[in-house]
């Protein structure tokens, strides 16, 4: 994971996980919306996942 993803996940993640399919970026969206704390640790979670 390089460093602009890590900086993208921590100001818009959503943004961040677009690669990884609609369904990361509906729960990712969720989770930011619940607040930014959870959204950010969500997306570096599925950013990091190895497939």
């Amino acid at each position: 994971m390089g460093c602009f993803r890590v900086l993208l996940c921590v100001v818009f993640p959503p943004l961040a996980v677009i690669d990884k399919g609609c369904g990361s970026i509906i729960i990712v969206s969720i989770l930011t919306l619940a607040g930014w704390v959870p959204g950010v640790i969500g997306a570096l979670v599925i950013t990091n996942r190895d497939r």
